[in-house]
Formats: C-alpha cells, structure tokens, sequence
C-alpha cells in the first residue's frame, strides 16, 4: 500500500471519489441533498493558483483504494496551523484492511512537517464503524451535536 499526493491528472478520479464518498453518506443517512462537484470547479479550487484543498490517494496494485481531501486552518490564538479532514474514504471492498490507517498515517507526517497543532475532522455518531477505528487511532470526540460528532487528533 502506498499513499501518493494527487495531480491534475487525477480530476475525473478525484470525482469519482467525492461520488463513492456522497453515496456512503447518503447510505448512512448524513447526506440527501445534491452533489455538485464537477471536474471544472476541482481543478479550479484544488489545482489553481491557491488551492483551497489537497488530496491524498491510498493505492494497491496501482489501483487507487481510498481517499482523503483535507485543508490546512489557522488559529491566530494559537499561533499555529491545524488540518482539517474533510473527507476519508476506503472503497468497501478493503475496508478493515489498514488502507485507513495508511493515510491517516500520511496525514500525521504532513501535520508534524508543517507544525501543525492537531487533525479535525467531524462524522456522524451513527457511522460506528468509522468511530471505532477514529478511536483506535487515539482521536478524541471533542464536542457532539446530535448525531454530529466532532473529533480530535494528535498524533
């Protein structure tokens, strides 16, 4: 397993990996309204002259696994920068199989590489599974309002 950095040339996959991340939700029931990435507005807002977010991809036999899209925040309190986590997603096929832990791996390196305070991240209390493995990894839930959960970690 390896975790590369996406390019420009990833649009279409990056989409499709908004597309899996969307239906999970919607599954689960924290998402019903409408999706509405397109190719044009990823490479304007990830790969123009600011990019407002990054990506990370999960591969297995040059095959793309999971994702993660995160951004960097700024607390002036703090003097320092943190990183929000968006997304996380593992194709259900290989989920349980350390892909997760692969990137949130990848994640800790950039965060302690650019001094950042910790990882964020919300998920809804009713995704269990995804909960158990935040908890594995040592994240705390720092806040939760009704099914909304708010995590903290750092690694």
């Amino acid at each position: 397993m390896k975790v590369r950095s996406a390019t420009p040339d990833d649009v279409s996959l990056i989409v499709s990996f908004i597309q899996k991340k969307s239906e999970f939700d919607r599954h689960i029931g924290t998402f019903s309204g409408v999706l509405r990435v397109s190719e044009e507005k990823v490479i304007k807002t990830l790969f123009g002259s600011i990019p407002f977010a990054y990506v990370l991809f999960a591969e297995s036999l040059d095959s793309e696994v999971g994702f993660a899209l995160y951004g960097f925040r700024y607390s002036s309190f703090a003097g320092q920068p943190s990183i929000w986590l968006d997304d996380l997603y593992v194709d259900e096929n290989i989920r349980s199989q350390g892909t997760g832990k692969v990137l949130m791996d990848r994640l800790a390196e950039i965060a302690k590489k650019n001094e950042c305070s910790h990882l964020a991240w919300n998920a809804d209390a009713r995704n269990i599974r995804g909960l158990s493995f935040y908890h594995h990894l040592g994240a705390e839930i720092t806040e939760q309002h009704g099914s909304r959960c708010f995590l903290k970690w750092v690694p």
